[in-house]
């Protein structure tokens, strides 16, 4: 979960907004910038010019951007991810054998973080890439990494995140949430049935080596072209044997 600094340094902080607000906006000007932050027009240009110092922001034309520096630092910690090292080919793998969209993703501030995504045949595009966070509650690989945490975690979680409503099956309420979580360890295995996404749904699993859950992997695909196959238990024991190949390599790396 997210910690508040002691001492907070503003300039950092500022540094940090303007980061963040970069990414959203997909680039900006500074007029733009201005509008969406409580910085002068100064102020801003200040920040932007030391990040472009530091190779952290460019400039094209009138327009800021961040710049590849930054995909530097985050593949450097992507790659020290045992999931990631390991889970990267099984995904490709179960990509291949399903054809369908598959996804490896951790917990970090009480959102999933998706570290890897492989492509099938028959891959359905979606609002999320390498990197992305969501929610944890109404996604099955979030679920399949709730499941395994300590019940006072999962309540800190949801005390910081809530459980906002996304799709008419999107689960709201502590009391359901906690019995589909019971069902996950029961299972062995998560779905989310249209629970983020309407016309999407997706089976995971936990990778768990040890007693701590590292993550999870999950195969999103149409329910219009998965139909009453949707949860069967050849594409349910697919998922459930890749996790815990990935599992394996790890306890025993």
């Amino acid at each position: 979960m997210t910690t508040e600094a002691n001492h907070p340094v503003r300039t950092t902080e500022k540094s940090l907004h303007l980061i963040e607000k970069l990414r959203e906006l997909d680039g900006a000007r500074i007029h733009v910038l201005e509008d969406e932050l409580e910085m002068t027009k100064g102020a801003i240009h200040n920040h932007l010019s030391t990040l472009r110092t530091h190779g952290y922001v460019i400039k094209e034309g009138n327009e800021y951007r961040l710049s590849l520096k930054v995909l530097t630092l985050g593949g450097y910690v992507r790659s020290n991810y045992s999931i990631y090292q390991f889970g990267r080919p099984k995904a490709n793998k179960l990509a291949a054998d399903t054809g369908m969209l598959v996804n490896l993703a951790t917990e970090e501030h009480g959102q999933s973080v998706y570290l890897y995504q492989a492509r099938g045949e028959y891959a359905v595009n979606l609002d999320t890439q390498v990197g992305h966070r969501l929610r944890l509650h109404n996604i099955a690989i979030g679920k399949a990494i709730l499941a395994y945490l300590p019940d006072e975690r999962v309540e800190a979680i949801v005390d910081e995140w809530g459980l906002p409503t996304e799709t008419e099956n999107t689960i709201t309420d502590r009391e359901t949430l906690f019995e589909e979580l019971e069902s996950v360890r029961e299972q062995g295995f998560a779905t989310d049935l249209e629970e983020r996404t309407e016309g999407l749904c997706c089976i995971a699993a936990p990778i768990q080596p040890g007693d701590d859950i590292l993550g999870a992997i999950s195969i999103s695909a149409p329910t219009s072209r998965l139909g009453d196959r949707a949860f069967d238990d050849d594409l349910v024991g697919q998922v459930k044997s890749t996790a815990n190949e990935i599992a394996l390599d790890i306890k025993y790396m």
